[in-house]
């Protein structure tokens, strides 16, 4: 069992930055691949960005490329997601997500992903 605390949302205007963070339980972090999904008002929730299980390797939507960086540290069980130049169309409640020994397959597939954190709400103010 996984359980995924995220924190760091926030208020921000547009063009600033914002870091996310997600801290999970257990002593198993570092074989589960983590994700962050967003989901705006009235609408699905869509990927981000995810990172494999040694930090190696990492993915994006192409809408958030070049402006959000992931990462990990598994010495503290925590992903983050370092938000920069946001927009309005930023806004939405962000997720993080583990993915046991998750794979770059599954990695973008929202229905792949074993544990959710509760969301964080980001507003982006124009």
């Amino acid at each position: 069992q996984v359980q995924l605390v995220e924190s760091g949302g926030g208020l921000v205007q547009a063009g600033g930055s914002l870091r996310l963070s997600c801290a999970a339980s257990g002593r198993t972090f570092s074989t589960y691949a983590m994700g962050w999904f967003r989901q705006a008002d009235g609408k699905e929730r869509k990927f981000v960005s995810a990172i494999n299980i040694s930090g190696g390797r990492t993915y994006y939507a192409d809408n958030v490329k070049g402006r959000f960086t992931i990462s990990r540290d598994n010495a503290k069980n925590t992903v983050y997601l370092q938000m920069n130049n946001l927009g309005p169309e930023d806004t939405a409640v962000y997720f993080c997500a583990a993915q046991l020994m998750g794979v770059y397959a599954n990695l973008l597939e929202r229905n792949k992903y074993d544990y959710w954190g509760q969301g964080t709400q980001v507003t982006v103010s124009s």
